[in-house]
């Protein structure tokens, strides 16, 4: 039988369209059952905005509650102000949204698998073992002490320099009483890097680490508005160039330490060392060296985890309160009649009164109990952050297709972002007064505190699942967790 082979091929190439026809109407179809938020702009208009991103994003969220902006690659980047929306991702279906490979991949450099980076067996662990320890009584008396005890520093620094009248970088102060007084948290040991601000000069090691540390977590956020950043760290160059040398001084101070801590406890005779060292390094070190993942006994500990963990906790802890008090700070001189009535308030609670007592002795006065009868400082602290989270922008990635409680879809792989920043100045949530500083909107007709919806206000909800519970964030003390959180440096 003869074959026209020309005419085969052409029914094989007419098939074949017909089939191509058919799969791009039924996939068309099906996007076409799906309704996604719209188009708001790229993320190269984001990074134009970078200097004033979360503004642009507030801009941008008064138009729509929830829109996209168009990035390079099939992951679509969604971002809502709906509180509905942020409880549907945060709770209600909260095993569809996680960190994923998004933020992993963004953040590993520096943060590596510690809690703040990872999903999972490993994020369920390392949450347990931090909630545990920073739930104990020991562990509230040993960072309480070292808090206050900073703070006494910062305040004759402070003291020193108004006195001379000598000018004063307030916020670096504020870095680094944090830093000082979380590194001790955490490694048990002396950093002073507020040191440096007196006569002595303090330690140039200490003061490398901890601006290696800053560095790195802005280099950090930056990728997450550079589309070109893994093309950058292929070719050591940029940003990229500058986070790698930085986390190489974190990483050679980190492990040092480390090390010098498991020899410590090696060369011990006390079968527990916790009972006298409480810092979070020698307690996670207990707990790695006497459990495996699976439970079984086991001897060695690993020093990247180690380093992981503790690096994620000390991140946790220092920007986010240097970044709420410096704001509590600038708002407080802004609105005199507010820091008159904290001033106050705190009097009364320590029952200090008009009269000049000596710093050491106010702070050994902040009692929890004291503390619990401050609600208009509680009401300044939590208006503060409602205009300047410590976090104003946070996001979920998406692990299998979903709706929207809008009825706006998204698919696997998607991120959704939840902008904190934006939610404090929406009128639609807050009133025509949304963007006025007002610590009274937090108090009811007694004077007391009054909680808003956490997916209204999520400066503590998303912290009790991540940096609050890490640093011993207890719910019914809202007003002493208020600073313990992830930094808006790091965009985590």
């Amino acid at each position: 039988m003869d074959i026209d082979y020309h005419t085969t091929t052409a029914a094989w190439a007419v098939a074949g369209l017909a089939l191509l026809a058919t799969c791009w109407y039924l996939a068309a179809a099906r996007r076409g059952s799906r309704r996604y938020p719209p188009v708001a702009g790229t993320v190269f208009h984001k990074l134009y905005h970078f200097r004033r991103l979360h503004d642009y994003l507030a801009d941008l969220s008064r138009r729509r509650r929830t829109f996209r902006l168009l990035a390079p690659g099939r992951r679509r980047l969604v971002y809502t102000c709906d509180p509905a929306v942020v409880e549907h991702i945060l709770r209600t279906n909260f095993a569809s949204y996680g960190k994923g490979t998004f933020n992993h991949d963004s953040t590993r450099d520096l943060l590596g698998d510690g809690i703040f980076a990872v999903d999972g067996a490993m994020w369920r662990q390392q949450r347990a073992i931090a909630a545990h320890e920073f739930s104990t009584r020991a562990m509230r008396e040993f960072s309480g002490a070292v808090f206050r005890k900073n703070a006494a520093k910062l305040a004759a620094v402070v003291f020193g320099n108004a006195a001379s009248k000598r000018p004063m970088e307030f916020q670096g102060l504020l870095q680094k009483a944090a830093m000082d007084s979380i590194f001790a948290v955490t490694f048990g040991s002396e950093l002073n890097t507020l040191g440096a601000s007196g006569p002595d000069g303090g330690d140039d090691e200490a003061s490398r680490f901890a601006a290696a540390v800053d560095d790195a977590s802005e280099f950090t956020l930056l990728r997450y508005v550079n589309p070109f950043w893994k093309a950058m760290r292929l070719l050591n160059v940029g940003p990229e160039a500058a986070l790698r040398e930085r986390v190489k001084v974190v990483d050679e101070f980190v492990y040092r330490r480390i090390r010098a801590r498991s020899e410590e406890l090696q060369a011990s005779q006390q079968p527990d060392l916790t009972t006298t060292r409480r810092d979070m390094l020698s307690r996670f070190m207990e707990a790695a060296s006497t459990a495996t993942d699976d439970g079984s006994a086991g001897t060695t500990v690993d020093y990247k985890y180690l380093r992981d963990i503790v690096l994620n906790i000390l991140i946790a802890g220092k920007d986010t309160t240097v970044e709420a008090l410096a704001w509590f700070f600038y708002m407080a001189c802004k609105h005199p009649r507010v820091q008159e009535r904290v001033f106050q308030e705190a009097g009364e609670a320590t029952l200090a009164g008009e009269a000049a007592v000596p710093v050491d002795e106010f702070a050994r006065r902040l009692t929890d109990e004291a503390l619990s009868r401050m609600h208009y400082l509680h009401a300044a602290l939590t208006e503060t952050l409602r205009l300047y989270p410590a976090l104003p922008l946070n996001n979920k990635e998406c692990f299998s297709d979903d709706v929207l409680p809008d009825g706006f879809s998204v698919g696997k792989g998607d991120i959704v972002f939840y902008v904190p920043y934006a939610m404090g100045r929406m009128e639609y949530l807050w009133g025509e007064d949304a963007e006025a500083f007002r610590p009274e909107r937090w108090l009811d007709d007694n004077g007391e505190f009054q909680q808003e919806s956490p997916f209204k206000f999520t400066a503590f909800q998303q912290r009790r699942d991540d940096a609050a519970l890490t640093l011993g964030r207890s719910d019914r003390r809202p007003a002493r967790g208020y600073a313990w959180g992830r930094s808006s440096r790091t965009g985590r």
